[in-house]
């Protein structure tokens, strides 16, 4: 059970639950935003002393029927309540440290893609495969060592120097919201991973944006359906983005295509033909 952290969660969480959402009077001498403790305990059908223990990290862990009530009275979605029961210690949870070993027939699968970029991702965010047109597309993930392909850190850079959007991407605020997001989630199921913690504390100390996002406490990401690309090679490629998830390993593969006769599905074929030597070699820098 991770007190600091579920505190944090129900603190963020009660914030954002208006009054008249709960079928409760707004009132004209509320000075914070959302539900008061005790609206909360009232409606959770539990005790206020308890409710604010929990909020202040001094409680014992919650059973499955209070935390119920809770995730009620809070107006939590799927996903949140999923989270919550990961914070209180009370959902089975992947112990020890997050899988980055691929299984062989997932990466035969990214192989036999046809005209489709594609990578595997860890739940820390790091591109553990990738195909010929993965690397035509973005980078030569080949080219780096195994520590330096975390996408969360391209994504939150340390340097001004790196700073940008990643690979060109369009929707890149979106994009680091559903990283930060994705991690607060991994952080939940891998308490005791320090490649893990010791990322989202790195980045909350190296990165504003990142430490911001990361205070909203939210867990629920929605899903990219399209991500348009600035190629250096061949400017914009707006692709469908699809991921499929690796339940038993907690990764996930996420390809790139695009609808058959259009500007980007050419421009992919053209990278495709070109191959990722010789695009890597065109590439500026």
């Amino acid at each position: 059970m991770d007190k600091q952290e579920l505190a944090s969660f129900l603190r963020s969480r009660r914030a954002r639950v208006r009054p008249q959402d709960a079928g409760l009077p707004s009132g004209p001498r509320r000075r914070t935003p959302g539900l008061r403790r005790e609206e909360v305990a009232v409606l959770a059908h539990i005790s206020t002393e308890y409710y604010v223990r929990l909020e202040q990290a001094r409680a014992p862990r919650p059973s499955a029927e209070v935390l119920t009530g809770i995730a009620g009275a809070l107006r939590l979605s799927e996903a949140e309540t999923g989270h919550l029961y990961l914070l209180a210690g009370t959902a089975p949870n992947p112990t020890g440290r997050h899988r980055r070993d691929v299984r062989p027939s997932v990466l035969a699968l990214l192989e036999r893609m046809p005209h489709t970029a594609g990578i595997v991702l860890s739940a820390a965010f790091d591109v553990l495969a990738w195909n010929p047109l993965a690397t035509a597309l973005m980078e030569d993930f080949g080219a780096r060592d195994p520590g330096d392909r975390n996408l969360a850190r391209r994504a939150f850079p340390a340097t001004a120097a790196d700073a940008g959007a990643p690979y060109g991407i369009s929707d890149a605020a979106g994009f680091r919201r559903h990283v930060v997001m994705q991690l607060r989630s991994a952080r939940a199921r891998y308490l005791t991973d320090p490649a893990i913690t010791g990322l989202t504390d790195d980045l909350c100390s190296t990165s504003t944006e990142f430490a911001r996002l990361w205070q909203l406490n939210d867990v629920q990401p929605v899903p990219t359906l399209t991500k348009t690309f600035h190629h250096p090679l061949v400017g914009d490629l707006t692709v469908d983005c699809d991921t499929l998830s690796i339940a038993d390993r907690d990764q996930h593969m996420v390809f790139y295509s695009a609808p058959v006769g259009s500007a980007s599905a050419e421009k992919l074929a053209f990278l495709d033909a070109l191959g990722p030597e010789a695009v890597t070699a065109h590439r500026p820098g």
